[in-house]
């Protein structure tokens, strides 16, 4: 057995201190390397991972936004606005009632078939008062209309967002948030002749 003189101990204590060991300069690189390598990995999974939640694979392509030979016959035939305006708003309501049926019975394909139609209905009204805006009482109501009209809708749509499958859920999403950007443009009109224009000044 090899001993060790004292001297060599007391260098040895002096350099790591009484009952410590330190590991060496390799081991430290080491263990450095191996946490940094798992902290950059774990900075680029993340993100993919959250993503992946975000909007599966699997996800349902939107339906279109259509209104039906019938319906557009219906709207056309009507010359006054405050008519077609709520003729419009019983349309979308029946295609959302029959949404909410659909969804009830799994049938999520037509579902979306009748969100589709909604959506086309609610474009084709907000566009026909856009285009016939005069700035006066008559198509200022109706935009008013149409708006309180949306407001209602919303929360029927957000009980249907709840419950559905996880595929059909963006849209749904998103379609609550372009009613909300319709009630903003139906709203404006309203308030447009409220400001006051600025008198230019004699020179």
């Amino acid at each position: 057995m090899i001993e060790v003189s004292n001297k060599v101990k007391g260098k040895i204590r002096g350099r790591l201190g009484p009952g410590i060991v330190r590991p060496g300069p390799d081991l430290s690189i080491l263990l450095f390397t191996f946490y940094f390598c798992l902290f950059t990995f774990a900075i680029f999974l993340l993100p993919g991972a959250a993503a992946a939640q975000d909007d599966p694979a699997d996800l349902a392509p939107p339906p279109l936004r259509t209104v039906s030979k019938d319906e557009r016959a219906r709207l056309d035939a009507l010359t006054d606005i405050k008519a077609r305006t709520k003729l419009a708003l019983e349309m979308m309501n029946a295609r959302l009632v029959a949404a909410e049926k659909r969804s009830s019975g799994g049938d999520l394909d037509g579902m979306f078939a009748e969100l589709g139609g909604f959506h086309g209905l609610m474009d084709n009204s907000l566009d026909f008062l856009l285009k016939r805006d005069t700035g006066k009482g008559k198509v200022l109501d109706n935009f008013k209309r149409l708006e309180i009209g949306l407001r209602g809708f919303s929360p029927r749509l957000e009980t249907i967002r709840r419950d559905v499958a996880l595929p059909y859920e963006p849209y749904i999403r998103k379609l609550i948030s372009y009613i909300r950007d319709a009630r903003t443009k139906a709203s404006e009109p309203l308030f447009a002749d409220t400001v006051l224009p600025v008198k230019k000044t004699e020179p």
